[in-house]
């Protein structure tokens, strides 16, 4: 295997570990512990609330990742993810995360090595493929840290993500 090869499965398992294994989770566990009026409700007229992050996640990754690298249309009302005062029900913006999310590993099976250096422009930034990757894997990661505060801030509660986990194991 070439280094380019190794890189490139490297990346990809790391994207949809990050992705798959722990944001898609986390949210669906924050969801589940937070009552509709919660999922939706505004700590103060500046923050947004957990439902609007899944929406905004939803709109971003769809954005960059199947529109940037798979080529599907841009059809992105970025506004309406914020604008949006639901309650649009738990379980549908939950599966919308689970479609997005399926749809987004279709993205990356179709990923070669020599694509991560190509030029794609999203949002109106020029942008590589690795970089599309990156920015989407590290948005998740901010946006789903913001899902968790507000579920510990509501509900007081200790999510447990690395329940099991001695986390001071050195090696």
């Amino acid at each position: 295997m070439s280094t380019a090869e190794l890189i490139h499965q490297t990346l990809l398992a790391e994207a949809r570990r990050r992705l798959f294994t722990e944001s898609g989770p986390r949210i669906h566990r924050c969801l589940g512990l937070l009552t509709e009026a919660e999922v939706w409700q505004r700590p103060n007229p500046s923050l947004n609330s957990a439902g609007n992050l899944v929406l905004h996640l939803c709109g971003n990754a769809r954005q960059w990742i199947l529109h940037g690298i798979g080529g599907r249309a841009d059809h992105r009302q970025r506004q309406a993810e914020f604008d949006e005062r639901g309650p649009v029900p738990t379980p549908l913006l939950l599966a919308q995360l689970d479609q997005l999310l399926a749809e987004i590993d279709q993205v990356l099976a179709q990923l070669t090595p020599e694509m991560l250096a190509q030029s794609r422009r999203v949002q109106g930034f020029d942008e590589t493929v690795l970089s599309i990757l990156v920015h989407v894997v590290e948005h998740f990661s901010y946006h789903v840290g913001q899902i968790s505060y507000l579920t510990k801030l509501y509900k007081n509660v200790d999510l447990q993500y690395y329940g099991g986990h001695d986390l001071n194991t050195v090696g």
